[in-house]
């Protein structure tokens, strides 16, 4: 088990999942630093050991400025992600696909982690074990794909696990005891899930709190051997 992190960062934390793992990152690391990001929503809770940053993620100069500020890190965990909003959502058929919709979901589901990467390498070279992960989901799988539809968000999460695992192989080479995870949360009672959970079953609809506390042991449980993996929140092993 690698070494508990002293600062942890936490972009979209004020989300569902991303509220519900700062508190179990609050519990499980009492002596570390978390700073946490909202963006449009205001923080969900305080705590005098966490810090919340405005930011949106979409902006590199934004991200470049925080890191900036920034020593060492030793965990990120992306938890920024975007289905559905302002009448859009998940297409049905090609016919419904809107280059639009297909760009802002890649934007927001793709592109932060690279930047996060990006600008946070020198500070995550400072960790004796660097970590880097990101909620990403089961329909981002290429291999699972039966049910076909939702053309944009399954684009946008495939292209984050492809960035995830072509990130794991240049680690191998600049962070050798780093980790990088892709993460499926299942399906979790959230504002993201909402108008989708009629057709989930009760006992496969989560409580964010469950799936969180779940990640962070999941997280803490990974060695260098293990990165460059899609993990689900129960620890088994999904295919790209």
């Amino acid at each position: 088990m690698a070494d508990a992190p002293q600062r942890v960062l936490l972009p979209g934390g004020s989300g569902g999942i991303g509220a519900a793992l700062a508190r179990a990152l609050l519990d499980a690391y009492p002596e570390a630093r978390i700073e946490a990001t909202h963006h449009r929503s205001e923080p969900p809770f305080a705590d005098d050991r966490l810090q919340w940053r405005r930011l949106d993620l979409r902006d590199e100069d934004a991200i470049a400025d925080w890191a900036g500020e920034t020593d060492r890190v030793d965990w990120i965990v992306n938890c920024a992600g975007f289905l559905h909003g302002d009448g859009a959502g998940p297409e049905k058929n090609v016919r419904m696909l809107k280059p639009e919709f297909l760009l802002h979901c890649i934007r927001v589901n793709a592109l932060p982690t690279l930047l996060l990467a990006k600008h946070f390498d020198a500070a995550l070279k400072l960790s004796p074990a660097p970590l880097l992960a990101a909620i990403s989901a089961r329909v981002g799988s290429i291999d699972d794909n039966r049910l076909g539809g939702w053309y944009s968000y399954r684009i946008s999460k495939a292209a984050l696990n492809m960035a995830l695992k072509t990130l794991s192989i240049e680690w191998k080479h600049s962070h050798p005891r780093g980790r990088v995870a892709a993460l499926h949360p299942g399906t979790n009672d959230t504002a993201l899930s909402q108008p989708f959970q009629r057709n989930v079953a009760p006992e496969q609809l989560f409580d964010p709190n469950y799936t969180a506390e779940a990640f962070v042991t999941l997280l803490a449980g990974l060695e260098a051997a293990d990165s460059g993996r899609f993990w689900a929140w129960d620890g088994s092993e999904l295919p790209w």
